[in-house]
């Protein structure tokens, strides 16, 4: 009830976006119920209706990556001070969010259900002269149970995915793992740690002047000495390069003796989403090649040819060197973007390329994946547009129904990652904001970000795009 009460009193916005996500499951619905009529309208070829349920997979992929995207953002779900007094913890708010996301898919597979009932004429008659009754096994009965079967697809993986993503996490660990080596240091060495500029005025340093002031003895573990423990490993692990964890802050040590670190996180912080990591870059370049690479292979192997949902045949390898160079370009795609945030840093930058770069470096590990997917969804669209033959009627209305739900999904997968990632800075937009930045700035700043990102990943999609078409035209 819970998770009605809070689907119905939505924003618009929001709402929408689950309409989307309906929307998207009920055509990859239809898509795995037309493959059942297929199987049982050509009950000799199995391996035939076998080769079409696994393109399924592409847009059930597609699916369930959009609804995951769609639960990060809803506000109803996110964590907030408080809510664990009511009952409302990280686990319970994690079941309503799989609830939610299980029961916008769950109407749009219903939807397709009755979609597909009415072009089979159960329910009003044959629609459109019987056009559709050639591959929905009009003349024949349904299955309930093996339909059902399919439509439950979407729903149990889109919900799967949500609860193993926003399951909850024990930060303490995490934090104390990372700064082991810090704590260490503090029993075994004196060094000074050196404080980076702006690090004083972000950690709160003015307002722990007060605590820090105040004597204290060998023994004292009072709320004062242990929030400027805090705010000290705050300072430490900014000037040392490191995340600080989340609600630590920092105070300068005071005169003449070793400013301590002690790490502590407490239990009623979210986990931060985890930062891009540079190093996936030769991992996803290697699967890249080996994409290529299969596709290459695929173009010279004669035999072992695979028919798409509307009736065109290709080579089987076709569709593992596909799935490995979507692979290889989503897991490059957070260290691309990390690493076009830095180029926007490089030779002196202003303050406009300053705010563009952190911003895509940070926004790298939320942007990065589906762009990446995006690309190899584009590369692929320009391959089939090179090998479509106009005189070749065979491309049906289930090919053109698949490529325009991997594709919208994936567009809107990125877009919904965006509005992640505004959402997640708006502390910062409203602390700039406050400090007197211009809001041309910003949105300056903002369009920079989206010309870097577009400078470079539309030659890169153009480059994977003649790489694979090339053995296939040739």
């Amino acid at each position: 009830m819970l998770a009605l009460r809070l689907t119905r009193s939505a924003r618009p916005a929001v709402q929408l976006r689950r309409l989307l996500v309906a929307t998207a499951s009920a055509g990859t619905g239809f898509l795995l119920l037309s493959t059942l009529g297929h199987a049982l309208s050509h009950p000799g070829t199995t391996a035939g209706s076998a080769l079409r349920l696994a393109w399924c997979t592409v847009p059930l992929a597609a699916t369930v990556h959009f609804a995951l995207a769609v639960a990060r953002t809803d506000p109803g779900t996110r964590p907030r001070p408080g809510l664990a007094a009511i009952g409302l913890g990280p686990a319970r708010l994690m079941a309503i969010s799989a609830t939610t996301t299980a029961l916008s898919t769950a109407v749009g597979s219903m939807l397709a259900l009755l979609l597909f009932l009415h072009l089979r004429g159960d329910l009003t008659g044959m629609p459109f002269d019987g056009a559709a009754a050639s591959f929905l096994a009009a003349d024949l009965p349904l299955p309930l149970p093996a339909a059902l079967t399919l439509l439950a697809l979407t729903p149990a993986a889109a919900s799967l995915a949500v609860a193993l993503t926003l399951r909850p996490r024990d930060t303490r660990l995490a934090a104390n793992s990372r700064g082991s080596g810090l704590a260490l240091r503090r029993f075994t060495t004196t060094a000074k740690l050196q404080e980076t500029f702006g690090a004083y005025g972000r950690f709160g340093a003015r307002q722990s002047r007060r605590g820090a002031a105040e004597p204290s003895g060998e023994g004292d573990t009072g709320p004062a000495r242990h929030s400027a423990a805090l705010r000290a490993a705050g300072a430490a692990l900014v000037g040392a390069g490191a995340p600080a964890p989340a609600g630590a802050t920092h105070s300068p040590a005071p005169a003449g003796g070793p400013r301590e670190a002690v790490l502590d996180a407490p239990d009623t912080t979210p986990p931060n989403p985890p930062r891009p990591n540079p190093t996936t870059l030769p991992w996803g370049a290697a699967l890249l090649a080996a994409g290529l690479a299969v596709e290459a292979y695929a173009s010279r192997s004669p035999g072992h040819h695979l028919s798409l949902p509307g009736g065109p045949t290709g080579p089987a390898a076709v569709l593992v060197g596909w799935t490995l160079t979507a692979i290889g370009l989503a897991v490059a795609g957070p260290s691309l973007t990390h690493l076009c945030g830095r180029l926007l840093q490089s030779a002196r930058p202003g303050a406009l390329r300053l705010l563009a770069g952190r911003g895509l470096m940070e926004e790298a590990s939320r942007i990065g994946a589906p762009l990446g997917i995006l690309c190899a969804v584009a590369s692929g669209a320009y391959t089939m547009a090179v090998l479509y033959d106009p005189a070749d009627s065979s491309f049906g209305p289930l090919t053109t129904l698949g490529a325009i739900l991997v594709a919208g999904c994936s567009l809107a997968t990125l877009l919904t990652a965006a509005v992640e990632a505004r959402q997640a800075r708006a502390g910062t937009t409203a602390a700039l904001l406050r400090l007197g930045a211009p809001s041309t700035a910003l949105r300056s700043a903002a369009a920079l970000r989206a010309g870097a990102l577009a400078a470079l990943f539309v030659p890169l999609t153009l480059t994977v795009a003649a790489l694979a078409a090339l053995p296939l035209t040739a």
